[in-house]
């Protein structure tokens, strides 16, 4: 038997980005998005919603390019502090230590610390509600050479995800599942 729960955002998990933008003044931002993921394979694109109060905002509409960074566990202190300061009040590269490093492939900084970083330009913006939807294409993918060619690359970062449905917490993927259909 099942219950209704209304309209609710039931999806588990969601991954978490550090997206990564210049401000109006060339400044380097970086902001944690729990909404988003991928959204097309070719041309390989992700998708990130924020909302219209954030810096980080006037920042995409402004250079039409943002670094998706992938957060491994280690970096949970940063990620959750990401999500509630504000650029507009604070230099939050300076106060986490982190390196923006400039992309090569679109206007945007990337976080030199985070094993994956994807480049993306904006090519299209959604008005949904209380976000706007940003599809990225993404550019170029830069990984960490010391990442090992075999190894399933979220089993070596062990990137951090985000629990919408209940307890609006932070979790680390654990290890794969294979099912029988597939030995």
């Amino acid at each position: 038997m099942k219950k209704d729960m209304g309209a609710k955002l039931m999806v588990y998990p969601t991954p978490i980005y550090l997206v990564a933008t210049y401000d109006g003044a060339g400044k380097p931002n970086v902001m944690t998005v729990g909404w988003g993921g991928v959204c097309c394979s070719n041309p390989p694109c992700i998708s990130v919603s924020v909302r219209k109060a954030t810096h980080t905002y006037h920042a995409l509409m402004e250079r039409k390019a943002f670094t998706a960074n992938l957060p491994s566990a280690g970096f949970a202190d940063e990620v959750s502090y990401f999500g509630k300061a504000s650029g507009k009040n604070e230099d939050k590269f300076e106060k986490t230590g982190l390196t923006p490093v400039r992309s090569e492939y679109v206007d945007a900084p990337y976080i030199e610390e985070m094993s994956v970083n994807l480049e993306c330009k904006i090519i299209q913006i959604h008005e949904l509600g209380s976000h706007i939807q940003f599809i990225g294409q993404i550019i170029n993918a830069k990984a960490d050479a010391n990442l090992k060619e075999g190894i399933p690359i979220i089993e070596q970062i062990v990137p951090i995800v985000y629990s919408v449905g209940n307890d609006h917490r932070y979790y680390k993927i654990g290890e794969a599942i294979i099912p029988k259909s597939s030995e």
